[in-house]
């Protein structure tokens, strides 16, 4: 009995609060945005536009937008602006939704939604490129390289070629500089120095690749790419090895990088020359020390990649051998008395063989 008389009490008071909302809302009608638009603006960059309905009620009410992306990314937001820029690859089109949005102290009223949509670029089914892979470098010189590569799409005629584009933020590019088969179709494309910021965190880059053939039309594909996951991270230098006592000592600097210290872990590979033992370390440190058999010779090598920074790239080259330490019989007096046993018994031979 008391159950049902709580609900009975909490069903009279929604009914209630309805009741107080519905004056609020009486004769307000919510009307969505018009002239809404969707503009290629840049290499996979779209600009969202539209309008105020001009029959929308604005005060008191807050005028917010609900945007919808429906392809190639699906993601939802709220803007009280009036144009949204989003960065995607287009080559398979791309959709998006937007209502408007009134808000009244606690009152909360959506427009119908307004759709618009681009369509895919042109192109024959499966002549994009495939296996599209890139990487970057910071150079000595804190430049920033890139290499891409890829392969002919399954459905591109034999002819086809191909031509890179990168876009970061607003600078594009041409590729100038190609890498080609045996057949003199692209296949690699080089970039030593870009518009790419060192210093910036997980900003995207755009690539952009069509082609050309005299018996289809090629299709170009979009990709991005985050620059720090894909940056093939330098090795790290001044890498120094020593022993003290039974300790292997070692230190170094980071690798060529605007980001700190801080930002970098490291593998530390050692090798036991004698005993055939390996060991892989992780160290978030620029120096290590460690127990070893004073008896034995070790190689050692290192390589990094980021940390906390940013988004892990892709680890570096491991660093040059070096070698540290020299095998030695662990116990030598027992060397010694073999070695006299060996002479006892050769000499004890060569008598026997003289005497007979």
């Amino acid at each position: 009995m008391a159950s049902k008389m709580r609900v009975f009490l909490i069903l009279l008071w929604t009914t209630n609060v309805g009741q107080r909302n519905v004056p609020q809302a009486a004769g307000v009608q919510v009307f969505p945005p018009v002239n809404f638009t969707l503009t290629v603006s840049a290499l996979a960059q779209v600009l969202l536009h539209w309008k105020p309905n001009p029959n929308q009620e604005q005060k008191p009410y807050a005028i917010r937008y609900d945007v919808k992306i429906l392809s190639p990314v699906p993601e939802e937001y709220d803007t009280k602006k009036t144009h949204s820029i989003r960065t995607a690859a287009l080559h398979n089109g791309f959709s998006a939704h937007i209502r408007t949005l009134l808000l009244h102290n606690d009152l909360q009223m959506r427009s119908d939604w307004v759709k618009a949509k681009l369509p895919p670029l042109p192109g024959a089914p499966e002549t994009s490129v495939t296996n599209l892979s890139c990487v970057t470098r910071i150079t000595i010189s804190s430049a920033v390289s890139l290499h891409c590569t890829w392969l002919r799409g399954q459905g591109a005629p034999e002819d086809t070629d191909y031509f890179l584009f990168y876009r970061y933020e607003k600078y594009t590019e041409e590729c100038q500089d190609y890498i080609k088969d045996k057949w003199n179709r692209n296949t690699e494309c080089r970039f030593p120095v870009t518009h790419i910021d060192p210093e910036e965190v997980d900003t995207l880059i755009v690539i952009h690749i069509n082609g050309s053939s005299k018996y289809a039309a090629i299709k170009p594909l979009q990709q991005l790419f985050n620059q720090n996951a894909i940056e093939k991270v330098n090795v790290p230098r001044n890498v120094t090895v020593f022993l003290e006592q039974n300790d292997l000592l070692a230190t170094w600097e980071k690798p060529i990088s605007p980001f700190p210290k801080e930002c970098f872990e490291y593998e530390f590979y050692v090798f036991n020359l004698k005993s055939g033992n390996k060991q892989i370390l992780k160290i978030s440190s620029n120096d290590f020390r460690l127990r070893i058999d004073v008896t034995s010779r070790y190689s050692i090598q290192i390589r990094a990649n980021h940390h906390i920074c940013c988004t892990r790239g892709f680890w570096s080259d491991w660093s040059e051998i070096i070698y540290v330490g020299q095998n030695k019989l662990e116990n030598p007096i027992a060397w010694i008395l073999t070695v006299l046993c060996a002479s006892a018994c050769c000499v004890f031979l060569l008598v026997a063989i003289i005497c007979k």
